[in-house]
Formats: structure tokens, sequence, C-alpha cells
């Protein structure tokens, strides 16, 4: 299909990215770090996760983030949530767009979310139908679409019957999630004919980590195959509590250095978002995880 003249960043720092962090991070620091990343030209900013502090502690104050931040001039502030209670609770806080997790790998649901798959997405349905009442957009995720943890490979055959059912229910857009980053650019090929039997292809989207350094070849081969929404985190912040040993996301910064390479439209500017991710990486006292910010850093 080729490289595609536009491609959309989510950029998922702020949730996806910090909900792992030991250290407390101040509420004023994440909500600066997303007005960073808005600054930078990026129009989809997962914000934060209305889950129980108990099993999050991270999204604590996820309330008080999202109220900070100015809904509409043409930036979405999605949200994850797990259940009605927290649709319910991001909703009052003003999110306008939520997004729901299920796992192509029962063993991984069962650890993450203490529920079968099928059961996980029974649990959805009360959310599909106050998100339609409440004219509240819906993004799914598909973990361990390449890979689990527990079971190794994930058939993709499975992964296209949860991505269609989440997309049957309502989601505008399913992300595949390479949660682990085991997968190579054929498996991601091939993944990606399987599931766009069940799903137009103008309706998925990548998520892939890091771990062996194959995160870009596999945007690479998604775009390829039709693909044009990629997930990724700056500085490269991120992992999964459920899976040891896990790196980050794909870096932000090093996802737009190559799209802009290849003269792929997305309205991001390279520098702001650099700065954005040197912003976070000081206060969390790291150095980033994003090899183009270090060629910069380094004068390259």
């Amino acid at each position: 299909m080729g490289i595609p003249q536009k491609a959309r960043i989510v950029e998922v720092g702020p949730r996806d990215g910090l909900q792992n962090e030991k250290q407390t991070v101040p509420t004023e620091t994440k909500i600066e770090f997303i007005r960073r990343l808005a600054d930078a030209g990026l129009t989809t900013i997962e914000a934060t996760a209305f889950v129980s502090p108990r099993w999050v502690p991270q999204m604590a104050d996820h309330a008080e983030v999202l109220r900070a931040l100015k809904q509409g001039q043409g930036i979405t502030y999605p949200v994850l949530i797990p259940n009605l209670r927290g649709f319910e609770e991001a909703v009052a806080a003003g999110a306008t767009e939520v997004a729901v997790f299920a796992a192509a790998s029962e063993t991984f649901s069962q650890r993450n979310i203490n529920c079968s798959i099928a059961e996980s997405l029974e649990r959805f349905e009360p959310i599909f139908a106050a998100a339609r009442a409440e004219h509240v957009a819906v993004r799914g995720y598909v973990s361990c679409a390449l890979g689990c943890p527990y079971e190794g490979e994930v058939k993709a055959a499975k992964v296209a019957e949860v991505a269609a059912a989440l997309f049957e229910r309502g989601c505008y857009e399913i992300s595949l999630g390479d949660t682990i980053g085991v997968g190579t650019p054929n498996r991601t090929s091939a993944l990606i004919e399987t599931v766009s039997e069940r799903i137009p292809r103008e309706k998925l989207a990548g998520h892939f980590h890091d771990t062996y350094g194959q995160a870009l070849a596999n945007v690479y081969a998604a775009m390829l195959e039709g693909v044009r929404v990629f997930d990724a985190s700056v500085s490269g912040l991120g992992g999964c509590p459920y899976a040891p040993g896990a790196a980050g996301n794909v870096a932000t910064e090093d996802l737009l250095y190559m799209l802009n390479g290849m003269g792929v439209e997305t309205g991001v500017d390279l520098d702001r978002l650099i700065g954005a991710g040197a912003f976070i990486s000081e206060r969390l006292g790291r150095t980033t995880q994003s090899r183009v910010a270090k060629a910069r850093q380094n004068g390259k």
C-alpha cells in the first residue's frame, strides 16, 4: 500500500508512560507535561486513567489532571477506564473520549484484570451503552497482540477475534499492542492482514514496545499494510506491570524522526517534542530513552 502522506501519533506518555513510576509524580508536573506535548502539536494525548488508586497509585489524581486540561481546540485527551464506575467518574471530570483494554491472551487477562477475555468483554457492555448515550468516543486496545509473557506466541486469529468484538461493540479504533515487544516486521504484517479481514485497516492502530529493538521496524511494516495511527511515548517511557522485563513504548521522538524522514506529515514539531521529553525526564531524574533526543543532546 506504500508510505502514507499523513499519519496520526497518539501520545501515551502521561498515562502508559507514567503509570508504573514508583515515585509519585506531582499533579502539576503531569499537567505541565501534557501542556508541553500539546504545544508540540500532538492532537491525541492519553492523559490519565480512571482506575482504583489501590491498584495504580500514580493515577490517583486522574480527575484533577483531566479537569485542568482544556477540552476542544482540536486536541483530545482520552483516558483509560476499566469499568462503568471509571467511565462515570471520567465523564464527570470532562472526558470526551475513553479507552478500554482487552487481552488476546487468557492468562494475561486473568493476571491483569482477574477475569477471562469473554468476561472482560461482558464487563464493557454497560460502558458502550453509556458512551452512546453520552456521545463519548471509545477507543479499544488489544494487548499481547504479538506475544504473551505467560503463554508465548498468540495466534493472530485470536487477536482478530478480540479486536472484532471491541469494534462491533462500538470502538471507533482498535490499537493492536505488542505489550512485551517481541514482534518482528513479518509477524506484524501477518497480524495486520489477519485482523483486517474483520476490521477495516483505516480503523487500526499500532502500539509497539521496544524490548527487542523492533518497534520502528514494526511501525514501518504496519504502515506498508495500511495502518496510519501509531501510539508512542515521549522519551520511551512506560512498560507493563504484568509483563516483567518489557521495555517502554517506542519513543515518540524516534517515531517522529522516522516519519519526518519519509515525508509523512504529522503536524508535530520535533524540537518542541524533544523539549517535552527533556522536561519529564528531568523531573523523573533519569536520562531519556529516545535515541534521537540523545543524539541531539550530543550535538549530532
